[in-house]
């Protein structure tokens, strides 16, 4: 029996059922404006050292092989000696996307007579959800698991970043950004070094999570309910974006649509397979604040 009342169905919010709560989204009882939800700041995976696509994962995984650093060397060697050997060594991961979905479901009647089109908007924020979960797995599965993390005071301060950025440099890593939870982030509005260095806001500030540069890093907000708990609004991290993490993408988001003929409903699958992953960790500092 098809499962009607399942998570993800427009049915299950009351719309299309008895009463007056029933006809929500019929068109003699609507506002002509559709609020939307508020849309939260993202960093997506622009920050990504690589996206693995379809193509570069023939089967259900893939492994990426790392040289190990300063693993191979060179050596003085005396007139008519023998040049020693060497080589650099290498280690290797597996990455096997996971597949995440929705199923949206709506009857014909609501499609018929509702004062928008109900699956389009459905799809278009089952799309923006898709992307909040990348950037939950960015932060739960990659950034979160660097190697080095400093634990600072009850706020953030100018220190915590330098410190973070010399513990990249002493790796031999370029620090290049800084994402920052809401709660660290206000800590730096209240330094007047940032302030004076960035007063005015930009278009893609507002826009994005995106903020400005400073100390040569980029930094980015990143929202608190996009991270696995609110408890990640007092932390930072700072990273080398071409080293920091790794993205493996087996099926882009991927719509499909069917109907249920029996039943006079239409519905649409959305799924994706993916998986984030740290590619090297000591390009990566976590900074906890209290």
């Amino acid at each position: 029996m098809t499962d009607y009342a399942a998570h993800g169905s427009l049915l299950n919010t009351g719309i299309g059922a008895a009463g007056s709560e029933g006809s929500l989204l019929i068109q003699k009882k609507i506002y002509d404006t559709l609020i939307e939800a508020v849309m939260k700041k993202l960093i997506g995976r622009q920050l990504a050292a690589f996206v693995i696509g379809p193509s570069g994962i023939p089967g259900s995984s893939v492994d990426i092989n790392l040289v190990t650093p300063d693993s191979m060397r060179v050596y003085m060697v005396a007139e008519g000696a023998a040049i020693p050997l060497d080589a650099p060594d290498y280690t290797s991961f597996n990455l096997k996307p996971v597949k995440y979905a929705v199923r949206i479901l709506a009857t014909k009647e609501m499609l018929e007579d509702g004062k928008w089109n109900l699956m389009e908007h459905a799809l278009k924020v089952a799309g923006r959800e898709f992307a909040e979960n990348e950037d939950n797995l960015i932060i739960a599965d990659a950034l979160d698991n660097a190697n080095s993390n400093h634990t600072g005071g009850s706020t953030a301060a100018i220190s915590d970043i330098t410190t973070a950025m010399l513990t990249l440099e002493n790796a031999d890593y370029t620090p290049t950004d800084i994402l920052c939870g809401y709660e660290f982030f206000n800590d730096l509005r209240n330094i007047d070094t940032f302030v004076e260095a960035n007063k005015l806001g930009t278009r893609e500030m507002i826009e994005t999570g995106y903020v400005g540069i400073y100390f040569g890093l980029k930094f980015w907000q990143f929202s608190t309910n996009v991270a696995p708990s609110t408890t990640y609004a007092k932390y930072a991290y700072v990273i080398d974006r071409n080293h920091a993490f790794v993205m493996a993408e087996k099926r882009p988001i991927t719509v499909e649509n069917y109907d249920d003929t029996a039943f006079d409903m239409s519905g649409a699958v959305v799924t994706q397979r993916i998986k984030v992953r740290q590619l090297r960790a000591k390009a990566i500092y976590k900074i906890i604040t209290s």
